[in-house]
């Protein structure tokens, strides 16, 4: 002893002090709310479960009379036998398995439901216990707008998780600590020398419902024309707000999934919902007007080397500029441009560019595809290029670009930003709210908005959408049928192999508007990639229905807002109820309160503070609860919940 103090004093207390290390202490990351406050995305506690089953402070005879009922206490728990888990520590004890592993994933009621299981109550060092805890993120309403939530681990940041992540994140605390015996490590302080702060919690302007209708009317489309990708995108035309955001995938099986955000980062040829774009800019310059006339001829048009063709047999004849783009005649758009900009080509495409359609948004979101606007000046301008940008082709626009230009029409001229994000808020108050942003105060004169919405709303009453007309309620907007280009390849002899457009085989169905036609409130964009040809392949057929179930679901489930003035309109009695319902919700600590008609994860956050377990199914508001109301509350019992 003399020897360790003095000898080689200096020597241990080297070690000692080499034995310090910084713990870090992990923040809580923030939640994600939609616009109602259903959680879409939260951070969980998870555990895994491992047994010193050769941990020398467990004596045989303790072993051999508490074995069997833990076996059993895990069977419970965890499903198999009580023989397989008697089987399985029994060996792992023989075999000095210090590290036996029993389970993964546990939550946390089911964790202090384990640890005092006989033996395991007894800790790690006496029990063997060992738990390992750990942070998952989860998205309590499944797939909800599942890529544009996003995610932020060892796969990157993308969505929202990725965009905000600064905030979500928070920042990490720390506290030394110096190792002692067995290997463990004990706190030096009684303080952490850094508290951890929690993230802030972000509340999107997803709207569930409204999503769930977008997710469900694609799905049912995608499945009827056997597509292999397609986006919908609905957008609050006030605001920006991003109500909701489905983007659906074809997998190897024939299912549909959220596999990449098309809406955001797709960037494509538009095709049709183009030609709106290059009217408004030949109304602007007043080079047109919508009364005049076009000779669109027999349905063919020879542009140099290439055919221009309407999709009606015969042709159209003589027709209005605006009855071309109710018919989406693509003769009638390109001898329009073709025979006013034609020896001044960069007058068209300073047009377009005066109207913000060469930049991209700018979204927080990472990986939104860049607008191509052919320019005279580039290289890969040909003699073609003005007449096949006028309906659609040699230029590129993602569904949300599209989209945004549509929904400042709707907005009478003014642009504003696709928002997804409503605030920011950390203990329960706001920290930071964000308002809408205006990306151009006016795309083109009041004159021209009013004369392209009437032929918007003609589209859907007499035109090419007229499918889906209703006279229940207005909407306005163009169908789009675009040629996808096929890449072309080479066999193995070097000869090319298809490719082009003219491969005739696989298309691009797209319709964006916006409703009600009088007064909009939400404008929509439907694309749809590659649908089954023999199916059908026009937007007006394959696009368009999507359109109309949405708006047609959300014009009847919105309640209509009716202001009054204030004052005093409830009676004593029913005040007296009120009072006498507040009383009694105070009192719900020991027995189960009823959790119908709440969404979903307010109810579930409810019942888990009073010691439920929750297991649910569906999304949505709840509509049925295993256990009845006024039950005795019995901490640890599952509660199951019927969502809808």
């Amino acid at each position: 002893m003399f020897n360790i103090q003095f000898g080689e004093g200096e020597k241990y207390r080297s070690l000692s002090a080499n034995e310090i290390k910084r713990d870090t202490i992990q923040a809580n990351r923030g939640n994600i709310y939609a616009e109602d406050g259903s959680l879409l995305a939260t951070s969980v506690t998870k555990y895994e479960i491992r047994m010193d089953a050769a941990s020398p402070n467990i004596s045989d005879s303790y072993f051999d009379s508490n074995i069997d009922s833990l076996a059993i206490k895990l069977a419970d728990m965890l499903g198999n036998t009580p023989k397989h888990y008697k089987n399985k520590i029994t060996r792992a004890r023989k075999n000095k398995n210090r590290y036996l592993f029993i389970t993964r994933g546990l939550g946390y009621n089911d964790y202090l439901k384990m640890k005092r299981f006989p033996i395991f109550e007894r800790g790690v060092y006496r029990g063997g216990f060992i738990a390992e805890q750990s942070t998952v993120r989860e998205h309590p309403l499944g797939r909800v707008a599942e890529r544009t939530i996003g995610y932020d681990d060892y796969r990157g940041r993308v969505g929202i998780e990725g965009a905000f992540s600064k905030y979500l994140r928070g920042k990490d605390g720390w506290r030394m600590k110096q190792k002692i015996a067995k290997g463990q490590y004990k706190p030096i302080n009684d303080d952490n020398e850094v508290e951890p702060k929690n993230g802030q919690d972000v509340v999107t302007t997803i709207d569930v419902n409204i999503q769930d209708i977008a997710n469900t009317a694609l799905m049912e489309q995608l499945q009827k024309f056997n597509a292999e990708h397609g986006s919908v995108v609905v957008m609050e035309t006030k605001t920006g707000e991003i109500k909701a955001i489905s983007n659906l995938a074809k997998t190897s099986k024939g299912t549909y999934y959220e596999k990449r955000n098309y809406a955001v980062y797709e960037s494509h040829e538009p095709g049709s919902t183009f030609k709106l774009m290059s009217l408004v800019v030949a109304l602007e310059d007043k080079v047109i007007d919508t009364g005049q006339v076009v000779n669109t001829g027999n349905g063919i048009y020879k542009v140099y080397n290439s055919n221009v063709i309407d999709s009606h047999a015969g042709g159209f004849g003589k027709i209005s500029v605006a009855k071309t783009f109710e018919v989406s005649s693509n003769i009638g758009i390109v001898k329009v441009i073709q025979e006013h900009y034609k020896n001044n080509p960069k007058k068209f495409v300073d047009g377009l560019i005066r109207m913000r359609l060469d930049k991209p948004i700018g979204l927080e979101i990472k990986g939104e595809g860049k607008p191509k606007i052919r320019k005279p000046s580039d290289k890969d301008w040909s003699r073609i290029s003005l007449q096949w940008m006028a309906w659609g082709y040699g230029v590129s626009l993602t569904p949300l670009q599209t989209l945004t230009f549509y929904n400042a029409v709707a907005n009478n001229g003014v642009m504003v930003k696709p928002q997804f994000i409503k605030e920011l808020r950390g203990q329960n108050a706001v920290v930071e709210s964000f308002n809408k942003t205006v990306l151009k105060d006016k795309i083109c004169s009041q004159e021209t908005i009013d004369k392209v919405k009437v032929m918007m709303e003609n589209v859907v009453k007499r035109g090419t959408a007229d499918n889906i007309y209703t006279s229940n309620f207005s909407m306005a907007g163009k169908t789009g049928t675009a040629k996808k280009w096929i890449p072309i390849e080479r066999d193995a002899n070097g000869k090319k192999i298809g490719g082009g457009y003219y491969s005739n085989q696989k298309y691009i169905s797209s319709f964006v508007g916006y409703f009600p036609a009088d007064e909009p409130k939400y404008s929509c964009i439907v694309v749809i990639h590659e649908p089954l040809k023999e199916k059908g392949y026009y937007g007006a057929t394959v696009a368009a229905p999507v359109f109309k179930k949405i708006a047609q679901k959300i014009y009847t489930d919105t309640p209509s807002e009716i202001e009054i003035e204030s004052g005093s309109y409830g009676s004593e009695k029913l005040n007296q109820k009120f009072d006498k319902y507040f009383e009694i919700s105070d009192k719900y600590v020991t027995i189960v309160p009823s959790v119908v008609g709440l969404p979903g994860m307010d109810a579930i956050s409810i019942l888990e503070n009073l010691g439920l377990k929750v297991k649910y199914k569906g999304t949505g508001v709840v509509k049925k609860q295993s256990i009845k109301k006024g039950e005795k509350i019995k901490k640890g019992n599952t509660i199951y919940l019927d969502l809808l």
